[in-house]
């Protein structure tokens, strides 16, 4: 993507200087989702200021407030009203131009938003391991939990492929770009031989490309054997699109003679014209790219649903189950692994570690439910009835 042609289309019909330099050097130290990111927030901004006859570039503070208060009535959240205005401060930076985004009008408007709507971010669904239970050694699987959801994956290619994707997922805790960027090679031996690790070149939290180390359980490992074997994957990317081509069985067509119109010949088309039945079958296509990062929540939930028709989810009803996809995304495999180690009793540290979070801001919001349950007064009244 070149952002400065981007710029310039936003800055079309305006006197704007561009530091093509500046723009590239942002752009080679940025991730591609950031600049994905950015670019679409400003496009937003962009058509909103010309539905409104305002120009974009520069903004004054009235404009960018007023462009807040907007989406806030459009129903954005506070957490993304705070990105947008990240978005236009950005590209102010990158142009040279006064930043906006500083001055204690936005500034009011945006707390005044957050006063009124709050500023607490829904969270994905967890998918944990045994679903929403207490003791996550003891306890039997209820609910939506991720050891039903693998039982529940069919032995064909795409079964085979969204077992070792889930069952990695829960694993590694991932994000779903991470997840997809999964490379065969990045799978290498551990101490236990029945397990492995996995290297982590990049992540969100890591843009400078340190690295990081997952684990990876028997159970994953057996996973992606399968996998791999099967959809005869031997390097490149891990996890990749499988195309599925159902084809109809067919009834057999007999021949038949058929005589001319003067009654004279007869030609017997018995061979030429009979056609054998055709069995139904399916085919497979494997792609050599990897998944889009955008595709793992929709699997996620597919999984889910043939689970449920397939019995696997028992103690949930049709009304459970439209309820409960509501809150999957490919961010549920990281939240449930977050509150599956801290039930476990892992301490935050280890979870941060674990997790590779550089801040124990979004384990703690992930892990506050549990916490109220497990503190003190959940102990107490769990005692005392």
């Amino acid at each position: 993507m070149d952002l400065a042609w981007e710029v310039t289309k936003l800055g079309a019909g305006q006197t704007i200087t561009l530091n093509k330099a500046l723009i590239d050097a942002y752009q080679a130290a940025s991730s591609p989702h950031s600049i994905r990111a950015l670019k679409t927030d400003l496009e937003a901004f962009d058509l909103w200021c010309r539905r409104s006859h305002r120009p974009s570039l520069p903004a004054t503070p009235e404009l960018v407030a007023d462009y807040l208060d907007a989406r806030s009535g459009q129903g954005a959240k506070p957490a993304s009203l705070g990105r947008y205005k990240a978005s236009i401060a950005k590209i102010h930076q990158l142009l040279d131009l006064k930043d906006p985004t500083k001055t204690e009008l936005v500034k009011l408007r945006l707390r005044a938003i957050r006063r009124e709507k709050g500023s607490a971010q829904v969270h994905a669904r967890p998918l944990r391991f045994k679903g929403p239970v207490r003791d996550v050694e003891r306890e039997a699987p209820r609910g939506i939990n991720v050891r039903a959801l693998l039982e529940a994956c069919g032995d064909d290619l795409p079964g085979l492929r969204d077992r070792a994707l889930l069952s990695v997922a829960y694993d590694s805790g991932l994000r779903a770009s991470e997840l997809v960027a999964i490379q065969v090679g990045h799978v290498v031996e551990a101490l236990d031989p029945e397990a492995r690790l996995l290297a982590i070149p990049r992540s969100k939290g890591d843009p400078e490309g340190e690295g990081a180390t997952a684990f990876l359980s028997p159970r994953s490992v057996r996973a992606i054997a399968a996998w791999t074997e099967a959809a005869g994957i031997e390097a490149g990317p891990l996890f990749r699109r499988v195309q599925v081509r159902r084809y109809k069985a067919r009834k057999a067509v007999p021949g038949r003679r058929i005589d001319s119109m003067s009654g004279r010949e007869t030609w017997d088309l018995r061979k030429t014209l009979s056609r054998p039945a055709v069995p139904a079958r399916t085919e497979y296509d494997v792609g050599t790219a990897a998944l889009h990062p955008a595709s793992i929540g929709p699997i996620w939930r597919s999984i889910i649903r043939r689970a449920f028709d397939a019995g696997a989810l028992p103690d949930l009803t049709a009304d459970d189950l439209a309820r409960l996809l509501k809150g999957i995304s490919a961010h549920s495999t990281r939240v449930g692994l977050n509150q599956d180690l801290f039930a476990s009793g892992e301490d935050l540290a280890g979870i941060m570690d674990a997790l590779r979070w550089k801040s124990p801001r979004m384990p703690l919001a992930y892990n506050r439910n549990l916490a109220a349950e497990q503190g003190a007064a959940g102990r107490l009244i769990a005692k005392i009835g």
